[in-house]
């Protein structure tokens, strides 16, 4: 018994590579990568973080999220139809044509899945091959689908609260009344290969030679399955931290619901599609009101008559080696008050060979950065503001 476990385990891991949606995954993540480059040089004339920005974490960070929900799956029992498996790969490289990460949220991949497989065995599909997929859906509990769900679920908050504030990507836009406003947004992508059991005869019928465990009670397979997690949020009302965190917290406070649904979904099974049901309105909710919140709120990088506001630090500048950080407000520069980016500038050419800042720190005290600025490194510190022209000609400082 051990030796089959074995060797179904090298072909369950092995047939993780036959999976269509991780070819388009990855060239998801390229796509991002990309697209965000594009728009820091638009923006700010520069390129602001790495351009292998969008794989930290990619694959490290899913891959030990992965594990765990294969543990717990598999320690659950839990047996998933391959018809499900296949219907969220699709429903993955669907929403990745759309190029927004958020859709790509097991609240809307998993949950669209389980909705449709309600749907789809009622429809005549002539191809025999597709048609046995569809009808072992309904073979299967939707509790297990629900486990799923609620797993995946509580994985996206710990990831957002662990990671989603990680390296976010200053970005300027046109405010209602045309000025420009600054902000940061956070893409986020996770690959999270998950380990699952699949009924046995589910791919025996259609391929003969495919290995099978064979217990007492049941025949399975096991198949890894690369579920992408997806996270995508904007911020200009507070710090990045804050506001990424309190959305984590959010989702993590649906899992619970969702989980709550699932347990009762043992006696009543029809909770499993309810679950889903309100995973996708309060996925989609919990967007909506951060979203709304925000953009009614004042923007957070906004100059003042106090100092100017750090929108940005370009990695590997002076402004980072003095410990610099976003959303920090600049007070003097070289013994200069300063209140605009051209001040600011100015207050630089005082002094070309060092520089002396005051600044006030997010707990409102005030320290005082000092360094001596050498030839080769970026001549205005590398640092990032919101301009205070209205024309969109923007530069990095």
């Amino acid at each position: 018994m051990a030796e089959a476990w074995l060797i179904e385990l090298l072909f369950g891991l092995g047939r993780f590579f036959l999976n269509p949606a991780l070819y388009i995954l990855l060239l998801f993540v390229f796509l991002l990568g990309i697209r965000r480059t594009k728009r820091e040089r638009k923006d700010f004339n520069i390129r602001i973080q790495p351009f292998n920005l969008e794989w930290s974490g990619f694959a490290l960070s899913g891959l030990v999220a992965g594990l765990c929900v294969s543990i717990v799956m598999l320690g659950l029992g839990v047996v998933i139809p391959v018809g499900f498996i296949a219907l969220t790969s699709l429903l993955t490289i669907l929403f990745m044509l759309t190029m927004q990460p958020r859709l790509l949220s097991p609240a809307f991949v998993v949950s669209i899945a389980i909705v449709l497989s309600l749907l789809l065995p009622k429809l005549t599909i002539e191809n025999s091959f597709v048609s046995k997929w569809m009808t072992d859906i309904t073979s299967n509990s939707y509790l297990f689908m629900s486990i799923l769900l609620a797993v995946l679920l509580f994985v996206e908050g710990f990831l957002i609260l662990r990671k989603g504030h990680l390296h976010t990507s200053p970005k300027l836009k046109k405010s209602k009344r045309g000025k420009q406003v600054g902000l940061h947004e956070a893409k986020k992508l996770w690959m999270v290969p998950v380990l699952l059991l699949i009924p046995g005869d589910a791919i025996t019928s259609v391929f003969q030679w495919w290995p099978v465990i064979t217990t007492p009670f049941a025949t399975f397979s096991l198949v890894a399955v690369p579920f992408a997690i997806g996270f995508q949020q904007q911020v200009q009302a507070s710090l990045p931290k804050e506001a990424i965190q309190k959305t984590a917290r959010r989702v993590l406070l649906l899992a619970l619901i969702v989980t709550a649904f699932t347990v009762g979904a043992y006696w009543l099974p029809v909770l499993a599609v309810i679950s889903a049901v309100i995973a996708i309105v309060g996925r989609e909710f919990i967007s909506f009101r951060q979203h709304t919140s925000d953009n009614n709120s004042a923007s957070y990088f906004a100059n003042n008559n106090n100092g100017i506001v750090i929108l940005g630090v370009i990695p590997n500048s002076p402004a980072e080696k003095m410990s610099l950080l976003v959303g920090e407000l600049i007070t003097k520069v070289n013994g200069n008050e300063v209140r605009t980016e051209k001040e600011f500038y100015e207050a630089l050419q005082v002094n070309r060979a060092y520089c002396k800042l005051e600044v006030l720190d997010y707990n409102g005290e005030v320290r005082f950065v000092q360094r001596a600025l050498y030839d080769g490194e970026h001549h205005e510190l590398g640092l990032l503001f919101v301009h205070d022209d209205k024309e969109w000609t923007n530069e990095a400082v």
